[in-house]
Parts: structure tokens; C-alpha cells; sequence
């Protein structure tokens, strides 16, 4: 008898994921199975599910890209992971490992990438197929629920605050205090940046005042730019912007020191315009970050090992993930929804 699963299936962009029993899929060769313990839920899920983006995956499919659970069986040939370990399946799904950029740690943008949750089926099921040469290896002490938002959330926003570049004792911008920027603040701290936090919920910037940050500014003001700019002492070192917003990808280039880098990690929907006068008058870095490689991912797992980094989280049913998401649309999830797959009482 073929063994089934619960799994939460795209079948059409821009309608409700539906809930199905579908055949729990075989580890094949230099593959591995993991039955899944908690799946984080992140906004590129929403934009998966809508279809937003110019290259669609393909109908029907599976999203969630932070999927943590057990090695549950290993195809042939399989030697970096064993039954019972803990991983995590991210976003990075797998790439060819030859290329120029996989030879330099940069594997995110090799051509023939493969992105979980997206060209290949993901976590919102009970198990998942993975890679094992790019699956996460969970530290022992660091539990499935609290590692599940760090496997994308936390390894983008550590990536992103190293290509800001931007030293210890140096000021660096948050900007959008949500899912992303409540652990980009964090970071920054245990990275010896001083934090600016901007945001247009003030319950959100409160968050953000908790967590450390030094200064904390409203991007609904008509003087954020240069309340910013008072504080820091004429702009932040770095700016890391992690609202799908492209008001906040203007503003953050405001933001932004003579000489400073400004990185986008959210993806909003548009164009960017750029004002290239003052790009080119102050010298300014305009730098995409992708998510990471494995060892920014070995790397951001560490700080949370150490109590450094903590994700706020809401732990949800599979059964709520269209309620989930449409408050996510919404702007109404104030950090990270983790689908738990735990049983009942465990």
C-alpha cells in the first residue's frame, strides 16, 4: 500500500492552497527523505503561491522553504547525512557545483539552481526530498521550530548585513522590522553595529527598541530621511532593506552614508528608479543580496547556538496556511508563523 501525506499544493497562482492527501515521495539515489518537524513560513511563499515573480514555478506544487525535520531514509551514494540527523531544507535546493560561482561561495546565483519551495516541492508537506549536499545540519541544542526561520529569514538578513560591509561601532539601518528585520536587529547587535530601526508600525518599532535598537525612527514622518541622518551623523554606514516596499528601497538610498552601501533583500513587485545623481554625487553602493551560501548558513545557525539570535514565532496547523497567508498579504504577522507538525501534546 503506497503511504500518503498531508501537503498544502499551489494548483492555480493567485487562488487558496489546497490541502491533499499525495504519495509521501522516495529518497532516490544521492538523495534524502525527512519527515518534518516545522516549517517556517516566509513572504516568498506568498509570492511563489501568487505567481508574482517573471520565472513561475510549475503547477501544481509544494511551497515552504524552511522546512526542519529528521533523515528518515538515504538513497545510494549518500555519506554526508545520516538516518536521524536533523537538517533543514532551504531555499537553495541544490546547484551544480562546478561553476564560478558555486567555486566561490556564491552558489545562490549559479544558473542551474534550484530553489525549495519553488522549482522543487518544499515543507509545507510531512516530508520532503532533499539534496543532502545543501540541506542545513541543525546544531544539537537549536530545537526544529526555533531553527526553522533561520534557515532563510536569518541567513538572508546575516548575508545581507555582511555585504553592507559596514564595521563594528559603525551604524547600520534596519529597515522593515518584521519576519526579516527583528532578526537583521539581532544580528547587527552581536555583529557590534549600532542599530537604526525604521518601520511604519509603531508596535513593530517598539519591537525593534526591545531588541536592542538604538534609535528608532517612523518611515511615515516627513523628516525620517533626515532624522536619520541626525542621528547616525549624516547617514547610516549600511542599510539593509527588508520591506517588500519600494518606498522603503527609495527612502533606504536616502538612508544611506557618502561612501555607504545600501542592500535590497526584499522583493516587491516593480521597478526600482534610481536616483543617480546622488548615487553618483556620494558614492553609494546599491548591492542585491540572496540569501547565502552554506557556510553564511553554518555561520547565522551559530549565533543562535550561542543565544545570540531568537526568532519570535507563532506556531500554526498546516490546516491554517491560507489564514497564515492572508494575513502575511495583510501586513498582520508582526514576526515569523512556523507550520508545526509536531502531534497534538508534543
Amino acid at each position: 500500500m503506497t503511504q500518503t501525506m498531508q501537503a498544502a499544493l499551489v494548483e492555480a497562482f493567485g487562488q487558496a492552497l489546497v490541502i491533499r492527501e499525495v504519495p509521501v515521495p522516495q529518497a532516490g539515489p544521492g538523495q534524502i527523505l525527512v519527515k518534518t518537524e516545522a516549517c517556517g513560513v516566509c513572504h516568498t511563499d506568498l509570492h511563489a503561491a501568487n505567481g508574482d515573480w517573471p520565472l513561475r514555478p510549475a503547477l501544481p506544487f509544494i511551497p515552504g522553504h524552511e522546512g526542519i525535520g529528521i533523515v528518515t531514509a538515504v538513497g545510494a551514494g549518500v555519506t554526508s547525512v545520516r538516518e536521524g540527523d536533523r537538517v533543514g531544507v532551504p531555499w537553495l535546493y541544490s546547484a551544480c557545483g562546478h561553476c564560478e560561482y558555486c567555486l566561490s561561495a556564491r552558489e545562490p546565483v549559479c544558473a542551474e539552481a534550484q530553489f525549495g519551495g519553488y522549482t522543487k516541492n518544499g515543507g509545507f508537506a510531512e516530508y520532503i526530498v532533499a539534496d543532502p549536499n545543501y540541506v542545513a545540519h541543525i546544531p544539537a541544542g537549536l530545537g526544529a521550530r526555533e531553527a526553522a526561520p533561520l534557515i532563510c529569514a536569518g541567513i538572508t538578513v546575516y548575508k545581507g548585513i555582511k555585504e553592507t560591509q559596514a564595521r563594528p561601532g559603525e551604524w547600520i539601518v534596519i529597515s522593515g522590522i518584521g519576519g526579516l528585520g527583528h532578526l537583521a536587529i539581532q544580528y547587527a547587535k552581536a555583529m557590534g553595529l549600532q542599530v537604526c530601526a525604521v518601520d511604519i508600525d509603531k508596535g513593530k518599532l517598539a519591537h525593534a527598541k526591545l531588541l536592542g535598537a538604538a534609535v528608532i525612527i517612523n518611515a511615515l514622518d516627513s523628516d525620517a530621511i533626515e532624522a536619520v541622518k541626525m542621528a547616525t551623523g549624516g547617514g547610516a554606514h549600511g542599510v539593509l532593506i527588508t520591506a517588500p516596499s519600494l518606498a522603503a528601497f527609495r527612502q533606504g538610498v536616502a538612508m544611506t552614508r557618502k561612501w555607504g552601501t545600501c542592500v535590497l533583500v526584499g522583493l516587491p513587485p516593480g521597478e526600482f528608479p534610481t536616483p543617480l545623481f546622488d548615487v553618483v554625487a556620494n558614492c553609494i553602493t546599491i548591492r542585491g543580496s540572496f540569501v547565502g551560501s552554506r557556510r553564511d548558513m553554518a555561520e547565522a545557525l551559530a549565533f543562535a547556538v550561542d543565544g545570540k539570535v531568537k526568532a519570535d514565532i507563532e506556531l500554526q496547523p498546516l490546516s491554517a496556511i491560507n489564514e497564515v497567508f492572508t494575513r502575511l498579504e495583510h501586513g498582520q504577522v508582526p514576526s515569523r508563523v512556523v507550520i508545526d507538525f509536531a502531534p497534538a501534546g508534543k
